[in-house]
């Protein structure tokens, strides 16, 4: 048992991920401010003009597709770094784990 968590805690990949986590856990704070910062807006334009901004309904699309990868890749359910270490198509699929349906 001590030589399976020694093992763990020796390995790099381990800790580099770590390391990549608390880094998008800031990003992902950060984008959660200019998501707000996007609400806002589009509330006011909305007031303004009587409809939606088209242009600020795609960036808020696309900052909320960004804070789903970030969070997909928080929860392990994806080895794929977000960007900027992939592209910011957020129209492609992660590479999801296949689970189990606990109900089979």
């Amino acid at each position: 048992m001590d030589e399976q968590i020694n093992y763990n805690l020796t390995q790099i990949s381990t800790w580099k991920r770590i390391f990549f986590m608390l880094i998008f856990a800031a990003i992902g704070e950060l984008v959660k401010l200019l998501l707000w910062a996007v609400i806002i807006l589009q509330v006011a334009s909305t007031l303004i003009t009587g409809k939606a901004n088209v242009n600020i309904l795609n960036f808020g699309r696309s900052l909320s597709m960004y804070t789903y990868h970030i969070l997909m890749f928080l929860t392990f359910n994806t080895e794929t770094l977000p960007f900027p270490f992939s592209d910011w198509n957020m129209t492609a699929e992660l590479q999801l784990p296949v689970t189990k349906d606990s109900t089979e």
